[in-house]
């Protein structure tokens, strides 16, 4: 797939979980690129056919994207059940189990996912693996990095500190946190993983998503279409 098909195959997947929502719907707003083409259709409901909704973003980068396509905002506070979610990932297996995090929003993303009653995920096809094998993502509180690297190493990982881009030293959370990417290689056994990862203090949470398969749409964008996956 090249870029031009990539970036048709986005907006073929963003612009079908836009079509998705209803008037009246609260939605929850991932973080990333095929996620801001749902946006961009949403804005342009609003606009032109007076499409009512609220989106609570996962980021401060899907807040400030919402605001340009004119998305009014709420929040987990204000609507801590929501609607609809639509987001992205990293990867996904047959079972709909997938790996976020990329965009370093995994742990607000993880909380609006289970807040959701369906979970849109918007991908092209590159997302789609039989087994998982992506680095997997886990937000730490700085104050506990060292141990929890330690603790990472000891479970079969291989973790490393996200350095920043155009800054220096780590990436620094919407949270305030750091982030560990761990290289498992092949994850067999994800749920087990992601307990293993939760059970260490000082990890807040994980890019590993494995509860939420019966709730989850994937919508996988092609050059000229769409193609729905879930396991209803």
């Amino acid at each position: 797939m090249n870029a031009a098909e990539q970036i048709a195959s986005k907006q073929n997947a963003g612009y079908r979980a836009a079509g998705m929502v209803e008037d009246g719907m609260v939605v929850g707003l991932g973080t990333g690129s095929t996620v801001f083409f749902a946006m961009e259709r949403l804005g342009e409901r609003i606009a032109e056919d007076g499409l009512c909704i609220a989106g609570v973003p996962t980021s401060y980068q899907a807040a400030i994207r919402a605001r340009q396509y004119g998305i009014p905002l709420t929040s987990l506070d204000e609507h801590p059940k929501l609607d609809i979610a639509i987001d992205g990932a990293d990867q996904i297996d047959p079972g709909l189990v997938l790996i976020k995090g990329r965009g370093a929003a995994l742990l607000r993303e993880k909380c609006v996912c289970d807040a959701a009653k369906k979970v849109l995920i918007v991908v092209d096809g590159t997302k789609m693996v039989e087994t998982l094998d992506a680095l997997v993502p886990v937000e730490v509180l700085p104050f506990a990095s060292a141990p929890v690297f330690q603790r990472l190493a000891l479970l079969g990982g291989s973790p490393i500190v996200r350095e920043a881009v155009k800054k220096d030293g780590p990436v620094v959370t919407d949270n305030g946190n750091f982030i560990l990417d761990c290289d498992f290689g092949a994850v067999p056994d994800p749920r087990a993983l992601e307990a293993a990862i939760a059970s260490i203090p000082g990890a807040l949470e994980c890019g590993l998503f494995t509860a939420y398969g019966e709730k989850i749409m994937v919508i996988v964008g092609e050059e000229k279409g769409c193609r729905v996956v879930s396991l209803r």
